[in-house]
């Protein structure tokens, strides 16, 4: 007679699905925090816990997000999360940069030049509507990511508020001695129109013209320095040669420099009837480019003796002297420098000291000016080719060749820009020692990875002035009163601003078109007008510190934490440290943690025209949010950041076995409360108190790794702890016991005990990165509990364990878990023989040595369990013996024999007991214990 015994098994079952469908139910679980309220709810229940701060670098608010912006967002969310569960008031309120000139573009293409197609005002409003387009599309993309913030109440560099405390922050700065007008080079893109902050500008190659040119030198005080040039009945023509790759500069040219330093030769070629000067140690490298074999040096002279002398312009009818500079190296060219002060920082400090002119002969939109001979209305670029034939008409052009080299672009057009000088505002690095001050206050940052810390010194020290202002429509305005005459701000500027600082408060930046002079001065109004200019978009986001985190009453300056891509080192990291300390003398944040760009498996960034753009919509509908997430816990962040649809599956794959590990886990809790069923920990099962005593010690791991900002180690403990102490161990053991003991006997509820304990750490765990998933899990998990797990903290419940019990500590059951690796392959080795099939067909003997059989004696007849064979028998032997095989470990000896014994059809064991009793056919002594006796007992595993 047969009998089913199915219904006397523990057979699991949870309500937590096996098949993950994140991108339908993820939007359930938002939802869900949403009628929460869960942001708020948050902030309520950490009101008065120790304050982490950190603050959000906003993104401009044009178009989609791109997975460079979900990688950014996801790795802020870790931290944020990470920190609540740490017990931390960790606010985090996203924020978006409204102005600049990507908006007012897209813009422009819509409605049409400002001041041409529709008035200023009109203009700036419509660039407000489409800002607000763009914040709802990227916030509701962030929020589908995941990311928990103030999504509600987020900052808007374009918010009245904070346009008025930008125009403060500006006003402090001024106060502080900071700023100052100057007429200097800067880079200016021609499509923009406007000058650019060092963080606009990227190199690229381009291909440009390369020129000698001769400069004559028709000064009669020439000949004494060349005695051996005075006893020459007649001597040449002297032509100073200079290189450029930008003919365009060479009408503003107003001197040539050279290096006191150096050596200068007098170069006469074979059948030329001039002499050249140059650099005496270039002389080698110029003859060579000029492919002239036949040459000799004439006489040499020191560079500062040339100082003072004349030359003629190799075009126009104009003197221009020879100059000094330290600038001048023999890296390239002749050793002797074209210097136009309107077309390069060099060229104007050392203009500057001499006192030279500093004409600027061409306009905004990149053409020269109707005043410029030869040339007026022009465009640089093309007169570069009319220079050079001018130039060989004059017959002062020495040679002509091509050179492709780094460019400095745009970094919006994507198009060369020239140096320009202009009237400008500039935040001076030295008048008032901020470059030192930025430096110090580097000295007391943490940056992450270390290497950041020197990059924005490199860049601190050599950086030029800032120069803020910029000829735009759609930007903060300056506010400032200049007087007609000199162009000085008003003596009361302070006062003066603040009072416009209010009436933008109410009006946004508007207030400045609309508000006259006389409203603001009550006399000399005659003497004074408005700034047109407006202010460098990243001045906006760089005094976020002052208009965010001083503002927000749940914030604080400075902020624990800033965190963004590693071109943020010359961008916003720049920028709010610059302002930081021109305003309060100190960095705006303690830590600066930087995350790399994100590239193909080729190492390629994502780009459109080479089609390997992945977007974060696209992957969250496809695959979901959490397998995202943990693509990006995976990667370790700090340098380029790797991704394809390949990479993203395989995440996708680690993503299900983590699953599967939690739905073991929950649906083995089936039938489980923990206010019923709790077993102490001092009844445990020594492989039940082990494994929790585990997760306590994997725990204290990761919550180090989470603040250390090592998520990638995180998801390896996590991943780990799951595959291998669980999944290849832990769980494998315990299910004979979990389906067939006794539903209420202790080796059951001792299981389920470990199992609800574990769960419990593995869902906190998980939180920061698999968010979603953390919260389905936390509504599975038995027992009374909050309504999210992100308003729990990491699992700190359990007291200390007894692990030492029957002195099976940690080391204990490590050393059985070799021990069992060990046994397993040579169970494989006799299963691949077809000696056996399933591990419970076979009986193993264990020979050891005295250390091992100590060791492995203590788990008495429960040994069978721990390798899942239907018996274990263990023998102590010093040597080999020669039925046994042979192990990695040294005094472990194994004998796999196949069991003659029947199988039970309810344990699946094999064991001499089975259909004993005739009331209970085909099954085992055991199995009779748990269904029909008080239980079986087990002590160990």
């Amino acid at each position: 007679m047969s009998i089913d015994y199915k219904d006397t098994l523990n057979l699991p079952n949870t309500a937590f699905p096996m098949k993950a469908n994140l991108a339908q139910r993820e939007p359930e679980i938002l939802k869900k925090w949403e009628e929460l309220n869960l942001y708020a709810e948050l902030q309520e229940k950490n009101q008065g816990k120790p304050k982490f701060i950190l603050a959000d670098g906003p993104p401009f608010a044009n178009g989609a997000i791109h997975i460079g912006h979900a990688v950014n967002k996801i790795l802020k969310d870790f931290i944020v999360k990470s920190k609540i569960l740490s017990g931390f008031d960790a606010p985090y309120i996203p924020g978006w940069d409204c102005h600049g000139l990507p908006i007012e573009l897209n813009v422009e293409k819509k409605v049409g030049k400002p001041g041409v197609k529709v008035d200023l005002k009109e203009f700036r409003e419509k660039c407000r509507e489409y800002v607000l387009k763009q914040v709802d599309l990227q916030r509701d993309a962030f929020i589908r990511l995941g990311v928990l913030g103030d999504w509600t109440n987020p900052y808007l560099t374009m918010d009245p508020q904070y346009e008025a405390d930008i125009i403060r922050s500006l006003s402090q700065i001024i106060q502080n001695g900071h700023l100052h007008k100057g007429f200097k080079p800067v880079h200016w893109c021609i499509d923009c129109g406007s000058a650019l902050a060092e963080a606009e500008v990227e190199y690229q190659d381009k291909t440009s013209p390369s020129i000698d040119v001769a400069f004559p030198l028709k000064d009669k005080k020439a000949s004494a320095l060349f005695p051996k040039l005075q006893k020459l009945q007649n001597p040449l023509p002297i032509w100073v040669a200079i290189w450029t790759t930008t003919p365009w500069t060479l009408p503003a040219n107003e001197a040539v420099a050279v290096n006191p330093e150096l050596s200068y030769a007098l170069v006469l070629i074979k059948d030329q009837s001039h002499y050249l000067l140059v650099a005496r140690d270039l002389v080698e490298s110029f003859m060579k480019r000029l492919n002239a074999v036949d040459f000799q040096i004439i006489d040499e002279c020191l560079g500062s003796d040339l100082e003072g002398l004349e030359l003629e312009h190799p075009f126009y009818d104009k003197k221009v002297p020879i100059i000094l500079g330290d600038h001048v190296t023999l890296e390239t060219g002749t050793g002797c420098v074209h210097t136009a002060p309107a077309h390069g920082q060099e060229d104007y400090r050392v203009a500057e000291k001499y006192h030279l002119p500093l004409e600027n002969p061409v306009g905004s939109d990149g053409c020269y000016i109707s005043t410029t001979p030869l040339f007026a209305g022009v465009h640089v670029f093309k007169a570069n080719d009319m220079i050079i034939a001018l130039l060989k008409e004059k017959h002062h052009l020495i040679l002509e060749a091509k050179l492709q080299h780094s460019y400095p672009h745009c970094w919006r057009h994507k198009t060369p820009l020239i140096f320009r000088a202009t009237q400008q505002w500039f935040i001076s690095m030295d008048q008032k020692g901020l470059r030192k001050a930025v430096i110090k206050a580097i000295q007391d940052v943490q940056w992450i990875p270390q290497w950041g810390q020197k990059r924005i010194e490199g860049m601190m020290a050599d950086r030029p002035d800032w120069c803020i202002s910029r000829q735009r429509i759609w930007g903060v305005p300056m506010a400032l009163l200049l007087h007609k005459e000199t162009g000085e701000i008003h003596p009361e500027t302070p006062r003066l601003m603040e009072a416009v600082a209010k009436r933008v408060e109410k009006g946004g930046i508007d207030v400045w078109s609309e508000i006259t002079v006389e409203e603001l001065l009550k006399e000399g109004a005659k003497d004074y007008e408005k700034s047109t200019d407006t202010l460098d978009v990243w001045f906006d986001s760089g005094v976020s510190h002052f208009c965010v985190l001083e503002k927000r009453k749940n914030l604080s300056f400075p902020a624990n934490l800033y965190l963004e891509g590693s071109d943020q080192h010359r961008g916003w990291f720049n920028s709010s440290l610059l302002t930081s300390v021109a305003m309060k003398g100190v960095a705006p944040y303690k830590q600066v943690l930087t995350h790399g760009f994100t590239v193909d498996p080729d190492g390629h960034k994502m780009s459109k025209s080479l089609g390997n753009v992945i977007a974060p919509e696209k992957v969250v509908n496809n695959l979901g949010a959490d397998v995202l997430r943990l693509w990006v816990a995976t990667t370790d962040y700090r340098s380029e950041i790797v991704v394809s649809d390949e990479i993203l599956k395989r995440s996708g794959d680690i993503y299900r076995r983590i699953r599967n590990t939690a739905r073991f886990l929950l649906s083995n809790l089936n039938g489980f409360h923990p206010d019923q069923h709790l077993v102490p920990l001092s009844e445990l099962l020594a492989l039940d108190r082990f494994i929790i005593d585990r997760a306590k010690q994997i725990q204290a791991e990761i919550i180090q790794a989470y603040d250390e900002y090592q998520f990638h180690v995180v998801y390896q403990k996590i991943h780990n702890y799951c595959s291998i102490d669980l999944g290849s161990f832990y769980l494998d053991v315990i299910k004979d016991r979990q389906y067939t003991g006794k539903s209420e006997g202790l080796p059951r509820r001792s299981a389920q005990t470990a199992l609800y304990y574990i769960a419990e750490y593995l869902v906190r765990w998980m939180a920061p990165i698999l968010s979603f998933t953390a919260e389905e899990i936390w509504q599975n998990i038995p027992g009374k509990r909050g309504s999210s797990v992100f308003l729990s903290e990491w699992y700190s419940e359990l007291p200390s364990l007894e692990l030492a019990k029957d002195d099976m500590d940690q080391v204990f059951w490590q050393e059985v878990l070799l021990i069992r690796d060990e046994v397993n392959k040579v169970l494989e080795e006799t299963r691949a023989a077809g000696v056996i099939g399933s591990g419970l067909e076979a009986e193993l003997d264990l020979y050891c040595d005295p250390t091992i059989y100590s060791q492995l004696i203590k788990l008495k007849q429960e040994l069978r369990f721990v390798f899942i064979t239907s018996d274990a028998i263990l023998y102590q032997e010093n040597k080999k013996p020669s039925m046994a095989k042979e192990t990695a470990i040294p005094g472990l000896w194994v004998v796999v024999r196949a069991s003659q014994h029947q199988k039970c059809v309810r344990c699946w064991h094999l064991r001499p007991d089975v259909n004993q009793n005739p009331k209970y056919p085909e099954i085992c002594g055991r199995c009779i214990e748990n269904i029909a006796g008080d239980g079986e007992v087990r002590l160990y595993a």
